[in-house]
C-alpha cells in the first residue's frame, strides 16, 4: 500500500455466493478495510491474480462526511450488488457500531446502512441470514482504547462490548440487544451456519473465552447460550493472575460439521463437532506457540484442563513466534491454515518477538471423519523473510470464495 499506518486487517469481495445468478457479477475484486486510517482499498485481482494492483482508494474523508464513521472492519457482498463494511468507531475514536454502504460498480461511499441514531455503541463483526430477516453484529471496543495494547482497567471503563445486537435486514432497524455478561466480554466473530435455512450460529468471546451459540427462539426472537468454556489458568510472571484462552477467531466447516477456534493466549487451535448444535465436543487440539510454553517467563499455577506447558514449536529449523489467531479452512474440510497476528499494537504488548521476527502461516491436517488436528512439519510461510519485512499476517482469502466470505441465499 502507499500509505502507513493503514492496519490492514480482514477483507472481503466486490460479489460473492450472495450474487448467484447474476452473470453480471465477477469475483474480480479484493475489498480492504485498514482498521486504523480508515481508508479502503479496491484490489484488483482479475486482470492478474498473480500481480494484484491497486483500482481505488475510499479516503477516510468519505467514512467520515457521509457516514459519520470510522475503523472499518468487516466487509461482505450483498445480493443487491452493494457493498457493506462494519465498523468499529467514530471519527474522533470512540465506540461506533455502525455499517458503511459502497456501490458495487464505483466503489463510491453511498452512505449509510443503519438509521440515524440507531448505530450500535461499538462495533466489529457481522453476519446476515436473508432467509430469516436477520443480521447479526459484534463488539470489540472504542478504538482509541485498544489501539495501543489492552489494559484490563479498560474494560471497567466500559470501553469494550459484551453484546450482539439484532437486525432486521430488510428495514435495517435494530431489534434486539443480547449482552453476553462477563463471560461473553469481547464477541468478535460471529458465524451462522451455512445452511441458508438454519436460524443458529456461534460467536466467539474473546476476553470471556467462551462460545456463544445464537438462535431463533419459537416466539420469534433471538436469543444466546453458553456452549464452550475455555478455562482461565492461574499463573504467574504474566500481568495478570489468570490468563484467559482470549478466543480471537472461530470458523465453521461448510458442512456444519465441525466449528475450530483459536486460543491467542493459551496457544492452541481446537476442534468441536457440533452435530448437536448445543453441546459441542471436543475432536482435536493441537499447540502452535502462544504465551504458556514450557521455556517462556509464564509458570501455571493451577490448569483445570490440567495440561503441560507446551514446548515451542520449531518448523523448518524456525521458531514459531506469537500464537494461532486467524484460520482458512479447505473447501474440503481437510486441510486449516492458521497465521499467527492478531493487531499490531496487541502483537507488539503480548508478543514482542513476532515484531522483529514476523508471522508465520502454519497448515494443519484435518481428519473430517473423526476429528483430530495434527501439525504439517512441511509447510511454512515466514513472513519474517519479506523483501519489505517483516511483515504480520492476519487474514487469509481463498480466490473463489471461503469458509468466512461467502453467504448463502
Amino acid at each position: 500500500m502507499p500509505n502507513l499506518n493503514d492496519e490492514l486487517h480482514h477483507s472481503g469481495w466486490n460479489a460473492c455466493s450472495s450474487c448467484f445468478g447474476d452473470p453480471s457479477k465477477t469475483r474480480n475484486r479484493l475489498i480492504l478495510p485498514s482498521l486504523i486510517s480508515s481508508r479502503v482499498y479496491v484490489i484488483d485481482v482479475g486482470t492478474d491474480p498473480r500481480a494484484p494492483k491497486i483500482h481505488k482508494m475510499v479516503e477516510p474523508v468519505d467514512l467520515y462526511w457521509k457516514c459519520g464513521l470510522a475503523n472499518p472492519h468487516t466487509s461482505h457482498c450483498l445480493g443487491s450488488g452493494q457493498i457493506m463494511i462494519s465498523c468499529m468507531g467514530e471519527p474522533s475514536g470512540g465506540g461506533k457500531g455502525g455499517f458503511v454502504l459502497l456501490d458495487g460498480e464505483t466503489f463510491e461511499v453511498v452512505g449509510n446502512w443503519e438509521h440515524p441514531g440507531e448505530a450500535a455503541p461499538f462495533g466489529y463483526d457481522f453476519w446476515y441470514q436473508p432467509r430469516h430477516n436477520v443480521m447479526i453484529s459484534t463488539e470489540w471496543g472504542a478504538p482509541k482504547a485498544l489501539v495501543d495494547g489492552f489494559n484490563p482497567a479498560d474494560v471497567k471503563k466500559g470501553l469494550y462490548g459484551s453484546s450482539l445486537h439484532v437486525w432486521d435486514w430488510t428495514t435495517h432497524r435494530k431489534l434486539q440487544t443480547l449482552d453476553l455478561g462477563e463471560d461473553g466480554a469481547i464477541p468478535l466473530e460471529v458465524r451462522f451456519l451455512h445452511d441458508p435455512s438454519a436460524t443458529e450460529g456461534y460467536v466467539g468471546c474473546a476476553l470471556g473465552a467462551s462460545v456463544f451459540r445464537f438462535y431463533k427462539t419459537k416466539d420469534g426472537k433471538w436469543d444466546a447460550e453458553k456452549v464452550i468454556s475455555v478455562p482461565k489458568k492461574k499463573v504467574e510472571g504474566w500481568m495478570l493472575p489468570e490468563m484467559p484462552g482470549l478466543i480471537t477467531d472461530i470458523l465453521i466447516s461448510l458442512d456444519d460439521r465441525y466449528l475450530y477456534f483459536s486460543n491467542w493466549l493459551h496457544g492452541d487451535i481446537r476442534q468441536y463437532d457440533i452435530t448437536n448444535r448445543r453441546k459441542p465436543r471436543l475432536v482435536g487440539q493441537v499447540f502452535l506457540g502462544g504465551s504458556i510454553l514450557s521455556d517462556g517467563p509464564v509458570k501455571v499455577l493451577e490448569d483445570p484442563d490440567k495440561q503441560e506447558q507446551p514446548p515451542p514449536r520449531f518448523i523448518k529449523g524456525k521458531r514459531v513466534p506469537g500464537s494461532p489467531q486467524m484460520l482458512q479452512l479447505s473447501l474440503d474440510g481437510r486441510r486449516l491454515y492458521v497465521t499467527t497476528s492478531l493487531f499490531s499494537g496487541w502483537d507488539k504488548q503480548f508478543y514482542p518477538d513476532m515484531i522483529r521476527d514476523g508471522s508465520v502461516m502454519m497448515q494443519i491436517h484435518v481428519d473430517s471423519d473423526r476429528g483430530g488436528l495434527s501439525l504439517n512439519e512441511d509447510f511454512l510461510v515466514d513472513f519474517g523473510k519479506e523483501p519489505d519485512g517483516p511483515v504480520l499476517a492476519h487474514e487469509l482469502r481463498y480466490p473463489g470464495g471461503d469458509c468466512t466470505s461467502d453467504i448463502w441465499l
